[in-house]
C-alpha cells in the first residue's frame, strides 16, 4: 500500500520548505495531499464562498510549485492548525504529516513549531520537519540516520526503506546524515507518536530533515510514483 503523506502549506516560506520535503518523500514513493487549516467560518455567505476560494488558490501554488497540478487538496477548518491536520490524518488514515520549522528558526536547522508539536503528543501518524531554508537546496539523500536511543524496530525498519528507495546507507548516528529517524517512546499507545524529552532536544539540533515514526508502525516506501 502506498504511504500517503499530508504537507500542512498556508504559502509562507517555511511551509515552501514543507513542500520540498514532500516532493522528497514522493520521490521515494510518496502519495501527497496539500492541505490548508482555515482558522473560522465566515458569517456571510459571500465572504464565506471568498475566504474559501482564496484558500483554494493558495492550495493551486503550492501545487504549481510541486508541480502537481492534479495533487489532492484538502481545505478544512479548526480553530488549531495542529488538531485540524491530525483529524484530516486520521480521516485519511495518512501516515505522515509534513511541516516546515518554526518561522524564526535559522537557516538550516530544525525547530518544532506549536501546530508540529500537537502531532507530537499523541499523534496518529509519523511526522516529518523540514529544516528552514530547505527549499533552496538539491537535497539528495545519501545517507539516513537513526537517533541512538530511540532505535526501535519500527524507525530502523522504516530507515531500511527509504535507504532502498535512495540508495543511501543507514547509520546509528544523528549527526552528519541527510534525514533523521526518531522512533516513539515504548510507553505510545500503538500507531500514535511521543518522544522523550532528550529527542526532542534533539530535534531541535538537528540541521537535516527529521522523520518522526509512530510506535509500533513502520513507513514502507516500495512503489515509484510519477510526480508530475
Amino acid at each position: 500500500m502506498t504511504t500517503h503523506a499530508i504537507i500542512s502549506y498556508d504559502d509562507t516560506q517555511d511551509d515552501h520548505d514543507a513542500l520540498m520535503m514532500g516532493r522528497v518523500l514522493a520521490e521515494a514513493g510518496a502519495s501527497l495531499t496539500l492541505a490548508y487549516v482555515r482558522h473560522s467560518v465566515e458569517s456571510r455567505p459571500e465572504h464565506e464562498q471568498r475566504s474559501h476560494a482564496e484558500a483554494e488558490a493558495l492550495l493551486a501554488r503550492g501545487a504549481e510549485w510541486l508541480e502537481q497540478a492534479n495533487i489532492d487538496r484538502r481545505v478544512i477548518v479548526s480553530p488549531s492548525t495542529g488538531e485540524g491536520l491530525a483529524w484530516l490524518a486520521a480521516q485519511e488514515h495518512a501516515d505522515i504529516v509534513v511541516f516546515g520549522s518554526d518561522y524564526r528558526t535559522g537557516h538550516g536547522h530544525v525547530s518544532v513549531g506549536r501546530s508540529a508539536h500537537t502531532l507530537l503528543e499523541r499523534g496518529p501518524a509519523a511526522l516529518a520537519i523540514a529544516p528552514a531554508g530547505y527549499r533552496g537546496h538539491e537535497n539528495a539523500i545519501e545517507t539516513i540516520g537513526i537517533m541512538p536511543g530511540s532505535a526501535d524496530e519500527t524507525a530502523i525498519e522504516t530507515a531500511f526503506s527509504l535507504a532502498a528507495r535512495f540508495s543511501a546507507s543507514v547509520v546509528d548516528r544523528e549527526r552528519g546524515v541527510d534525514l533523521l529517524v526518531v522512533g516513539s517512546r515504548a510507553e505510545a499507545p500503538q500507531g500514535r507518536v511521543m518522544i522523550s524529552s532528550r529527542s526532542l532536544s534533539a530535534l531541535d539540533e538537528a540541521t537535516c530533515p527529521v522523520l518522526v515514526v509512530a510506535r509500533e508502525v513502520a513507513l514502507h516506501f516500495e512503489t515509484g510514483l510519477v510526480t508530475a
